[in-house]
């Protein structure tokens, strides 16, 4: 268990933990009420005047939504006696920074009198996200334009490869700024056209160092290196910004050596330069030298840091990430994040679910991010029930991607009702969400229940995705579900227009080789393209072969298996375990030699249960727990014909739909 990682004398960590939830977002709570006082009110006095009082409430909104609080400023809005202009501005910027645009919507309909202000927002907002033809009946009711209005609908036909609306817009706009030309400029060069970008470029009546700057970018996104170095030498001035772009585009692309240059040339340095180096040598897997420019560093803001811990963390340098983590002078949730997933991610479940309680007593708050971590951390059921409670008491239940974790973790760990039920709990569900459920019921053998969920999902409206079909098409494999699975493998391409990955193949394979079918899997292998032809589809095919009892094409199968994978300890196990039912000892012999050679060794399965916080494993073939004799007869006396009566159980009736 958890607390057994911390400190073992204490009992529980996660009853102090909630006491310590509860003072803390009270303490939040009371701290904001007395912050918003504060702001409103002065050192306490009352209000000069009502208009007083507007403006300061209209800058609180602002503040709360820079903040990303957005229920609050939205309360706020909501209180107000009376509102202006501003109000309504500040609540559909307010809406817009934190990406709700139906808020924002919302509130433009209600306000009294439209202004140029709002109405620009607006198009910004519905151009970015793509709702273009909202944006344009936006703009075309407008009384008065500005060249924010003009440009940001120029820049979303740009976005979604309108081009010739975006130009037939430009030719009309009445006065032109650089702003303007450069949006231009960067439209052509974001869909690829970058002829058609330079030639907008050059024909700019005037240039200044942005217009400069975003056609270097522009050379930049679209790998045009040495074109956006001779234009980086060829500008009239440069600013740090420029430096730093031309510097994070070498480092990209592994140009270390004159990204270094032109660090070292650079008449001056911000921490954006600093934190590019290191995290641009770092990508390179140049740590050692990424470690050398942060300890030359002037000045670590939390980029820095983050930006040097991430380094280590995605190189696996665990150990010397926390060396770094902990001389962080002030920790900000991020960090902590990064640190406890790069445990995660590594393979040390148990160290972030030490570090993230050491968070906790560190009282940082989690949010969605730590907590979807956390979630993936857990090993054993005890963990996972422990980190939904504190899902739920941090208010994070209806968050969509921590729930989807929830439901792959649940059914992971055996529990498909638990998965059922969050899954069902969730209001908003994304195509990660129907995904994890089909692939839940997939592995626990349940093929009916996961075309069901597939159903519901096409009704709902959301369309799948190559994942979506690789769940289920394996769970028309473990059900046997033949005619489903040809049906759903000829849709992914026919009526969904994905792209067929080698994991589809396999999956069809398996169905077909499970039902005996081989001459049709060997007709599917035979169309699988070359660079798709991978282990998988032939470890399907090869342990169907077996099954049926085609010693032949088994071993011509392994054979081409072990060509195209030399390290498959699976296909080396398979092929030598059908020589030695064939009585080819010899050849079985051979086999196991070429295993030896390779110092390849066949992976066990294993089960664990965490008991009293502490891990029971239990690996095939070894008899070494000390109470296995006693397991051995419980399992059979009392265990298995309570399996054999589980179909019938109040639990698993909750699964059928």
């Amino acid at each position: 268990m958890i607390n057994m990682c911390v400190c073992q004398h204490v009992r529980s960590i996660w009853q102090p933990t909630f006491r310590f939830l509860r003072h803390f977002k009270a303490s939040i709570s009371s701290d904001q009420e007395k912050g918003l006082v504060k702001i409103s009110n002065g050192a306490g006095t009352k209000p000069r005047s009502s208009d007083d009082a507007l403006h300061r409430r209209n800058a609180e909104i602002t503040i709360l939504g820079l903040q990303g609080k957005l229920q609050e400023a939205k309360k706020l809005f909501d209180q107000m006696p009376q509102r202006d202009d501003v109000s309504y501005n500040s609540m559909i910027t307010v809406y817009l920074k934190n990406k709700d645009l139906l808020g924002a919507e919302t509130v433009f309909k209600a306000m009294p009198r439209k202004n140029i202000v709002a109405e620009s927002a607006m198009i910004a907002g519905y151009a970015k996200a793509g709702r273009l033809d909202d944006a344009r009946k936006a703009f075309d009711s407008m009384s008065h334009r500005n060249a924010f209005s003009w440009t940001s609908l120029i820049s979303g036909y740009f976005s979604y490869g309108r081009i010739d609306e975006a130009m037939h817009l430009f030719d009309q706009m009445p006065d032109r700024n650089v702003v303007s030309w450069s949006a231009v400029v960067s439209g052509f060069a974001r869909n690829g056209l970058m002829d058609h970008a330079r030639k907008y470029f050059d024909l700019m009546p005037e240039k200044n160092i942005i217009a400069w700057t975003a056609m270097v970018k522009a050379y930049l996104d679209n790998d045009c290196f040495d074109e956006a170095y001779k234009l980086f030498l060829e500008m009239p001035e440069r600013n740090v910004r420029s430096w730093n772009i031309m510097i994070s585009g070498f480092l990209r692309v592994n140009r270390v050596n004159e990204a270094i240059g032109l660090f070292e040339s650079m008449p001056d340095r911000n921490h954006v330069s600093w934190t590019a180096m290191v995290s641009g040598l770092a990508h390179n897997k140049m740590i050692g030298l990424a470690r050398k420019y942060f300890d030359l560093m002037p000045h670590k803001d939390m980029a820095a840091w983050t930006a040097m811990i991430s380094a280590c963390v995605d190189e696996g340098h665990m150990d010397e990430a926390r060396v770094i983590f902990n001389q962080v002078p002030e920790k900000k949730v991020g960090s902590w994040n990064t640190m406890i997933d790069g445990y995660a991610r590594n393979g040390d479940t148990a160290e972030a679910l030490c570090l993230f309680v050491v968070m906790l007593r560190s009282c940082v708050r989690p949010n969605e991010t730590t907590m979807t971590s956390v979630v993936a951390s857990c090993d054993g059921m005890v963990e996972l029930m422990q980190a939904h409670a504190m899902v739920i008491r941090l208010g994070f239940e209806h968050n969509t991607w921590l729930t989807n974790a929830l439901i792959t973790m649940y059914s992971k760990s055996g529990d498909l009702c638990s998965a059922r039920l969050v899954f069902e709990l969730l209001k908003t569900k994304d195509v990660v969400s129907w995904t994890a459920m089909i692939v839940a019921y997939s592995n626990h053998g349940r093929g009916h229940h996961a075309l069901q969920v597939f159903a519901r999902m096409l009704v709902s409206g959301i369309k799948p995705d190559e994942v979506t079909f690789v769940g289920l098409l394996s769970a028309c494999s473990h059900a046997g579900l033949v005619n489903q699975g040809r049906r759903l493998f000829d849709s992914i391409k026919g009526t969904y227009n994905l792209n067929l990955k080698a994991e589809h193949y396999s999956c069809l394979v398996d169905i077909l080789s499970r039902a005996g079918l081989m001459d049709e899997a060997i007709d599917v292998v035979s169309t699988v393209p070359p660079s798709k032809r991978d282990e998988a589809v032939l470890m399907a095919l090869l342990g169907a072969s077996r099954l049926h009892g085609d010693v032949a094409m088994a071993i011509s199968i392994g054979e081409k298996l072990l060509d195209l994978d030399p390290s498959s300890s699976g296909a080396y196990v398979l092929l030598a375990n059908t020589y030695a039912a064939e009585g080819q000892w010899g050849e079985f012999a051979k086999v196991r030699k070429r295993m030896k050679e390779r110092y390849l060794k066949k992976i066990p399965g294993y089960s664990q249960i965490q008991i009293k916080g502490k891990n029971h494993v239990f690996v095939v073939g070894e008899r070494s727990h000390p109470q296995i004799e006693e397991i051995d007869r419980l399992l059979q006396q009392n265990l298995q014909p309570l399996m054999r009566e589980m179909v019938s159980t109040p639990e698993n009736m909750l699964l059928v739909d």
